[in-house]
């Protein structure tokens, strides 16, 4: 019994284990996405089981979704719906279609916004000068950016740009959840953003994945994830091999901002399992520079100003007295004007010149033509060439290196394809022929972030490339000691995150310190912004905890803190702190210990061995960071053991030992207020609120679609020769007058109608056109119907004779097996019992006994109990003459009826009746399936085993028919086996005859008897 539950420990020991492993399975296999948030599009990037790597295509099946998302105002709402309380949702292309309808309610560009404060700030006012039509506010308690819209009233609670951001992030996930499949669930994400971006403008970013449902795994530059793309399909030289490695450098200017980012590719052989080396590629980010204001915007804008001059200059505008400050004050115009000027700069990389033509700008009776070369665009955009440059230098300064270097300079960015950008770049590389476009200038990025995003997860497997992106900032620690601020820099701008360095403090109070980045300002120089506050909990408690019990100076006592750049958003954070000192502990060994010590279990070292060296920084670094808790660590060797006996053991044995208590803290953020839980909740209810009218919306859409393609069915309607038999005239005219009034409505009134309204009107018309659509139908079908009835009852009537005379002959031969019974026994009682016996010389064969009786069996013909009863009969003719005289009595009154009138004999009625009948017949036709075919005996089944008897007595055939001669079925079998002949057809000679008839009088019992 015990072995038993063992067994089902084990048992469920596995079954749980495969549990969890499916479930873990299962839980692991999600899609991440790799998001590029640019500027002026979104792209992103999906990683799943079955999609390696796919580029998200939007609901217009594009490849990047515009940046920008619009609230298109409703005409009027019913008063009696209450779901549809917020204005529509547009993105990407469909929002800027709308842009100069509605100017004040089309978000675009916002990325320079993110982490600004509306306050002074240049950023922001060339923002506003581009879309005059919004109207920014500052946040309530925060001083950040807001938009109030419109389309709401002022007591509503204008939107933050991270709400707004948040919605295109969330209507990105919601195209790639499409784009993957039904029922998938993206939530991990890896996001690209420029490597100049600060704290406030990175917690912005985490803020709107947050709101859009999103789980960040990391934030990475734009640099380095067009690096990882140029690394995935390359391997590059193996440095332990002597060879240097390669440096590239990727200039990306896009819309808003150009950064240039310094890479270093190399291979490299580390140590993989067991014995054996592995080749990995590693990417390295050594330098960077950027311009925040360089892009494509910036461009556009030089355009747009020339435009607003010259379209002051027309006739029409002089007469009105109209000046550039109006035309830059009306929203419509200037945004007509800047979407032609994006469209003409595009166009100017690959041709000398284009136009373009307005009607109706600024006024209605006001049409305007606009003509631009790429010379005089070149000539407007003279004062930023000089700009392209200034990226590269910094880069290579940052990294050390030369332009001689550079292996090539990779460009990355809808901006690079201007011409005089890539003369700038080839001036500056010195050849043209280390320009290169060997990557998708405008997906690379996008591609690189979902291959780190399928790195991190643990569901995908991927090629080994070890990336160490840079800072981009420096970054300090600031305190008060005595009253004096102290300040430390921890971090270059080039520090690898992810590093982490421990910082002594001489303090053995509880104290606060700050943790900063240094930004680089070029007319301000640096400007320190702050990036948290961490404030002690017990380290005033730890340091008197070592004074008093472990007899600790305050001098001697360490304080320090492990601080790292995050490897999430590559902010300085706080990890682990602790306070230490040296402590001599003195003991005397006691009983127990001289026994451990005897046997090699005791704490201190063996006989001629010394204690082992265990690192303080290691020690801090496998330790959970948990306030109050000691930790001994021993800090030097023992004094040299001399031999001892287990008497000298007594001896008093001293040693060194570091005692450490972990110091517990608390890290806020600090610089720009964070958005509060209760705001950040208040926004996601409003996003849900959007979320719920948009399906409402879809929903109303869907039934006035619906409704509007019910009119142009009826109209076919009414012409078709089988509605037109089922309808009568006065029919016809009152639906054609309802739908005439249902489509005036639709055009008129109904086109704001609330989704209950739309249903009410679909249903009125469907009581008029559905009763005529269904006679139609019944018409068209219910001939076929009848006719398969008539089938089915004519084979049904073939059955009921067949079973008729099955019954009939089942009877007859019952009668005479009866008879031939009664016959067999009377001459069975007058028959003696016949008795033979088998020769002595086989007395001593391995069978029977000597002695075998044989009587001859009496053979009586059984007959076969019949296939189909009475009942069968009855229940076939029931039903069948209710069927046969229920159709009769439908066609009769069916014939009596217009077809415009309702019919009596409808084609469900029909399908039911044959339902009936065939489950009838089915019944009595699986009785002959369930009868067992009769089984055909062969030699070595139908052999029986006889009891034993040691000496010659008689054995009825009865006994036959249960048991049998074991040693004649053995000898049949072998015999059969040597001569490769069936065990019926061997040749039996000698005792093989005699037995060869006894098996056969036994075999011919058992046949009689089955």
């Amino acid at each position: 019994m015990p072995r038993h539950g063992t067994r089902r420990s084990t048992t469920l020991l596995i079954l749980l284990s495969i549990s969890t492993l499916l479930i873990s399975t299962a839980s692991a296999a999600s899609a991440v996405l790799g998001i590029d948030l640019g500027t002026e599009y979104i792209k992103a990037a999906l990683v799943k089981p079955g999609i390696p790597l796919e580029i998200v295509l939007t609901k217009d099946s594009k490849r990047k979704e515009a940046a920008a998302i619009a609230f298109k105002p409703l005409r009027s709402q019913s008063p009696t719906s209450s779901s549809v309380t917020f204005p529509e949702r547009l993105y990407g292309g469909d929002a800027l279609a709308v842009s100069a309808r509605f100017p004040g309610d089309v978000y675009s560009n916002l990325k320079p916004l993110l982490g600004q404060t509306i306050a002074s700030n240049s950023v922001v006012t060339a923002f506003g000068s581009y879309h005059p039509g919004l109207k920014i506010v500052d946040s309530k308690d925060r001083g950040t950016i807001s938009f109030r819209s419109p389309s709401f009233e002022d007591t509503e609670d204008p939107f933050t740009v991270e709400e707004l951001l948040g919605m295109e992030l969330q209507n990105i996930r919601a195209n790639a959840e499409a784009f993957a499949g039904k029922g998938s669930n993206i939530r991990d994400v890896v996001i690209s953003i420029p490597v100049f971006y600060t704290a406030e403008e990175k917690r912005a970013v985490e803020a709107a994945a947050e709101l859009a449902g999103l789980r960040l795994l990391a934030l990475t530059s734009d640099g380095l994830s067009v690096g990882l793309n140029y690394a995935t399909s390359r391997t590059f030289p193996v440095v332990q091999e002597g060879v240097k490695p390669e440096y590239h450098l990727i200039y990306d200017m896009g819309a808003g901002s150009t950064t240039a980012t310094v890479l270093r590719f190399q291979g490299k052989n580390v140590k993989d399992v067991g014995k054996f080396n592995k080749t990995i590629q590693e990417v390295h980010v050594m330098g960077v520079g950027w311009d925040k204001s360089l892009g494509g915007d910036a461009l556009n804008a030089l355009i747009l100003e020339d435009m607003i001059l010259k379209f002051t200059e027309t006739p029409r505008l002089k007469t009105l007295g109209t000046s550039s400050i109006d035309i830059k004050k009306d929203g419509r115009t200037v945004a007509k004007l800047w979407k032609e000027a994006e469209r003409m700069r595009q166009v100017l990389s690959a041709n000398t010149e284009t136009s373009s033509s307005f009607e109706g700008l600024f006024h209605e009776d006001v049409n305007f033509k606009y003509k631009l070369s790429r010379t005089e665009f070149e000539k407007f955009a003279a004062p930023y060439t000089d700009r392209v440059h200034i990226p590269i230098t910094q880069a290579m300064s940052a990294a050390k290196l030369d332009l001689s270097d550079i292996e090539s300079i990779i460009l990355h960015g809808g901006a690079v394809r201007t011409p005089f950008v890539q003369k700038e770049l080839e001036s500056a590389a010195g050849s043209s022929e280390k320009v290169r476009t060997n990557v998708n200038s405008d997906e690379a990025a996008v591609f690189g972030a979902a291959f780190k995003a399928a790195g991190i997860s643990p569901s995908f497997r991927v090629k080994e490339i070890r990336a160490s992106d840079s800072a981009g900032h420096a970054a300090g620690v600031s305190w008060l000691l005595e009253g004096k601020e102290k300040q430390q820099k921890l971090f270059q701008p080039t520090s690898y995150v992810g590093a982490e360095k421990q910082v002594p403090f001489k303090v053995t109070q509880d104290f606060v310190f700050d943790l900063y980045q240094q930004v680089l300002i070029t007319t301000e120089g640096t400007r320190d912004i702050p990036v948290s506050k961490v404030q002690t909990q017990n380290l005033t408690a730890s340091v008197k905890e070592l004074t008093e019990k472990f007899g600790c100076a305050v001098a001697d006592i360490s304080t320090s803190f492990s601080i790292r750049l995050s490897p999430l958003d590559g902010l300085p954070e706080a990890t682990r702190g602790s306070v230490s000192c040296e402590v001599g502990d003195a003991k005397k060994a006691d009983f127990v210990d001289n026994v451990k010590g005897l046997f090699g279990f005791g704490s201190g070292s063996k006989k001629g061995e010394q204690d082992v060296l265990i690192d303080e920084s290691i020690a801090d670094a496998t330790s959970d960071v948990i306030a109050g808790t000691i930790s001994p660590v021993s800090s030097s060797t023992t004094p040299e053991p001399k031999p001892t006996d287990t008497k000298s053991s007594e001896k008093t044995k001293e040693k060194k030992k570091i005692q450490i208590i972990y110091v517990g803290f608390t890290s806020n953020a600090t610089g720009l207020p964070q958005i509060s839980s209760l705001e950040m909740q208040r926004m996601k209810d409003r996003m849900s609120s959007f979320d719920a009218s948009d399906r409402s919306r879809k929903l109303r859409e869907e039934a006035l679609n619906t409704l509007e393609g019910y009119t142009y069915k009826a109209r076919d309607l009414i012409g078709d020769e089988g509605f037109i038999a089922a309808s009568t005239e006065k029919q016809r005219l009152k639906i054609e007058e309802k739908f005439k009034m249902a489509s005036d409505w639709l055009y008129g009134d109904g086109a704001d109608a609330s989704r209950e309204e739309l249903k009410s009107r679909l249903k009125e018309l469907r009581d008029l056109v559905d009763p005529i659509s269904k006679r139609k139908e019944e018409a068209l079908k219910r001939p076929g119907d009848v006719k398969m009835l008539k089938e089915t009852l004519e084979q049904t009537k073939g059955l009921i004779k067949m079973v008729k005379e099955q019954s009939e002959k089942a009877a007859e031969a019952a009668a005479a097996a009866s008879a031939i019974s009664s016959s067999a026994a009377a001459d069975a009682k007058s028959t003696p019992e016949i008795t033979s016996a088998v020769d002595d010389d086989f007395a001593g064969l391995d069978d029977d006994p000597a002695g075998t009786s044989i009587a001859p069996s009496s053979t009586t013909s059984i007959p076969e109990a019949p296939l189909y009863s009475t009942e069968d009969l009855a229940d076939l003719s029931r039903t069948h003459e209710s069927v046969q005289r229920w159709l009769d009595e439908k066609i009769a009154e069916q014939e009596k009826l217009s077809p415009f009138e309702d019919p009596v004999m409808l084609i469900s009625d029909l399908a039911a009746k044959s339902k009936e009948l065939n489950k009838v017949v089915m019944t009595v036709l699986q009785k002959k399936m369930q009868v067992p075919p009769k089984v055909k005996s062969s030699s070595k089944s139908k052999t029986s085993k006889t009891k034993s008897s040691k000496k010659g007595k008689t054995v009825s055939s009865s006994s036959f028919s249960s048991t049998s001669t074991s040693a004649t079925s053995n000898l049949a079998t072998s015999s059969a086996a040597e001569s490769d002949l069936p065990a019926e057809t061997e040749v039996p000679t000698g005792k093989d005859h005699v037995e060869g008839e006894i098996k056969g009088e036994i075999k011919g019992e058992i046949k009689d008897e089955l």
